[in-house]
């Protein structure tokens, strides 16, 4: 009967043993605690690419809470995080959702800042998301029917390239070219290495031409300076005088001088064509006269 009570003892103890463990286990694995060492960060995500509740909360790498909680918004989610108290955040603290592994798990990487500001906990924070193997297979599919294109005009460009440079045509026009470029340029040594001396003494005397320029220059710079003064000066009267004579043709036109009364009056014009037409008319009787019997001069005077 004893041996009965102590083995039931022995299985229960062994049972109670168990389920603490296995409490403890379900405890670490889901981090619960039962101290209150955790402070709640509420980060915002645009694209949070498969998160789920439990997954690590790493700080530069370093395990430091885990994301208790996820709300659903519009056109974002807000992630609720519980991290150590022993974390110092600072206001430019950033948060990121990462590649966990490559079997596809995620985490929210914290980089607690360099400001010398505390993080406003109150304050809901924007978190980036950094594109994993997934998200890079996602957009490979997006993109899948422009690559195939993009490699068959590939193809297509290397075939024809290849056909081109493997044309013996071609590569004979090529030879050619190399060749007659090689003997251009033996051809230049040689004109350099003949005339080299008379490359040297045209240089000299383009330098020496340059500088006795610039002496010329500097000795005469003060008789430039009034030739272009005097320049000038012409210049200056050049443009009053056709002032002048532009204000004369005015004065002219617009009758306002002598030349002008004389050249547009047009009774003196009238009295200038009478005239001319009388002296005609007396030029044509003379002419008359001399042929027959001479000049008959009749006058009568008073």
């Amino acid at each position: 009967m004893k041996d009965e009570k102590k083995t039931e003892i022995k299985v229960g103890v062994t049972v109670l043993i168990g389920i603490l463990i296995f409490i403890w286990i379900l405890g670490w694995a889901k981090n619960i605690s039962l101290q209150s060492n955790e402070q709640a960060i509420d980060v915002r995500f645009d694209n949070v690419a498969g998160l789920e509740i439990g997954d690590p909360v790493t700080v530069n790498g370093v395990k430091k809470g885990y994301v208790e909680n996820m709300k659903v918004e519009p056109n974002y989610v807000i992630v609720k995080m519980m991290i150590n108290k022993d974390v110092k955040l600072k206001q430019d603290a950033t948060f990121a959702i990462s590649m966990l592994d490559l079997m596809g798990g995620k985490k929210v990487e914290v980089f607690p800042g360099e400001s010398v500001e505390p993080f406003d906990k109150n304050k809901l924070a924007v978190g980036k998301f950094y594109a994993d193997i997934p998200s890079v297979m996602s957009l490979f599919g997006f993109v899948q029917d422009d690559l195939v294109t993009v490699l068959k005009d590939v193809k297509i460009s290397l075939h024809s390239m290849n056909k081109y440079l493997t044309d013996e045509k071609l590569s004979d026009n090529v030879r050619a070219s190399m060749a007659n470029l090689n003997e251009l340029t033996n051809k230049l040594n040689i004109i350099l290495s003949e005339n080299r001396s008379d490359i040297k003494s045209l240089t000299a005397n383009a330098v020496e031409l340059t500088q006795k320029s610039n002496e010329l220059l500097t000795d005469n710079k003060e008789n430039i300076k009034e030739i272009f003064s005097n320049l000038k000066t012409v210049f200056l009267k050049s443009d009053s005088l056709l002032t002048d004579l532009n204000y004369l043709t005015k004065e002219t036109m617009n009758q306002q001088n002598n030349i002008g009364k004389l050249l547009y009056d047009e009774n003196i014009i009238k009295d200038l064509k009478q005239t001319l037409k009388q002296i005609n008319e007396l030029t044509s009787i003379l002419i008359e006269q001399l042929k027959n019997e001479g000049v008959n001069v009749d006058a009568n005077i008073f």
